[in-house]
């Protein structure tokens, strides 16, 4: 009688929590490096600056356009308020007029103003209705430039502004600084990685799980570990982490797991490889794997092949649930 422990297998590399690579948004020199290896890193830090004449030029010239269009803008607010003397002129004539046509309108009935004289006022009375329009819309029409001038060159500033601020490489977390990938002087792009960071003294588990195996593993489970570092040990895990999409590539599900106590010493991107353990069985009869034939036969009586059914196994112990007794013997097959 003996314990079977059905468990999946798993390979992968230990990460710093919140472990990630660098990248630029934009493509440059890589013209100074602000941070060395093993450097405490706060989020929001400076870690590379990237030579940008250009972008320097063009966010001055932006500036330059804005502090014109600030010129240009007093200028129009004149005419605006020139255009405002204008609308209450322009409608404090319109008023009077309105006011003569209505009382010449009244009059006219009793024939009391002449045909030529009522037409008069009502032409002077329309010219006014329309000088008045004209004014609003001038008003309308310049206060809309200043707005749109302003908007414009204060967004083009800022777009420039932000334009530059990319040529500084920040920090996106607080960590260690594991790696610096480039040199002061090389040409990079946003695909090129430049630093490694990460949670110092936190580390996980970034395992790949075959897709024949993932529908098997669920959050909680118990890993067993084992690393080259630490050869003959054995170390626990609980998978808490699965990311639910499959590697095309690859074929495999990534899942992460933490330690149950962490290893003495440990360093990002070191191998590991891992049991998952899915089902345990404990005082069952089991056979040592390989006196199994064909998955389904053992030979007893030094020759005689007899049929058994099996049910959970390992790497070293298969469960044998029909077609064996425990007082049987059986042979290795040659």
């Amino acid at each position: 009688m003996g314990t079977v422990t059905e468990s999946v297998y798993a390979s992968g590399v230990i990460k710093a929590d919140n472990q990630y690579t660098v990248f630029a948004t934009v493509s440059g020199v890589l013209q100074k490096v602000n941070v060395s290896v093993g450097q405490t890193i706060s989020k929001g830090q400076a870690l590379f600056q990237i030579e940008s004449e250009k972008a320097n030029l063009a966010t001055e010239n932006a500036r330059l356009a804005y502090e014109i269009s600030q010129e240009s803008g007093r200028f129009i607010q004149d005419k605006i308020a020139e255009a405002e003397l204008r609308v209450q002129s322009t409608k404090d004539k319109l008023v009077l007029d309105e006011s003569i046509y209505k009382r010449s309108k009244n009059v006219k009935e009793y024939n009391a103003i002449s045909e030529v004289d009522f037409e008069k006022v009502e032409l002077a009375y329309k010219n006014s209705k329309s000088n008045y329009a004209s004014a609003l819309k001038q008003l309308s029409q310049l206060k809309s430039q200043l707005q749109n001038e302003q908007s414009r060159s204060n967004i083009n500033l800022k777009i420039n502004e932000k334009s530059q601020s990319d040529f500084t490489v920040k920090s996106a977390f607080s960590g260690e600084l594991f790696d610096i990938l480039v040199k002061e002087g090389t040409l990079i792009s946003p695909q090129t990685p430049l630093a490694t960071i990460g949670k110092k003294d936190n580390y996980l588990l970034e395992l790949d799980v075959d897709e024949n195996d993932m529908v098997r593993v669920t959050v909680g489970q118990k890993v067993l570990v084992t690393m080259d570092s630490y050869k003959g040990k054995v170390f626990e895990a609980t998978v808490d982490k699965i990311y639910p999409i499959m590697d095309v590539r690859s074929r495999t599900f990534k899942i992460e797991a933490h330690f149950a106590q962490t290893p003495p010493k440990l360093y990002p991107n070191l191998t590991a490889e891992a049991n998952i353990i899915i089902n345990v069985r404990k005082n069952v009869l089991t056979i040592p794997r390989n006196y199994l034939i064909d998955d389904e036969y053992v030979l007893v009586n030094d020759d005689e092949k007899r049929k058994i059914k099996i049910g959970l196994s390992d790497y070293q112990n298969v469960e044998v649930l029909e077609g064996l007794t425990e007082d049987e013997t059986i042979y290795l097959p040659k």
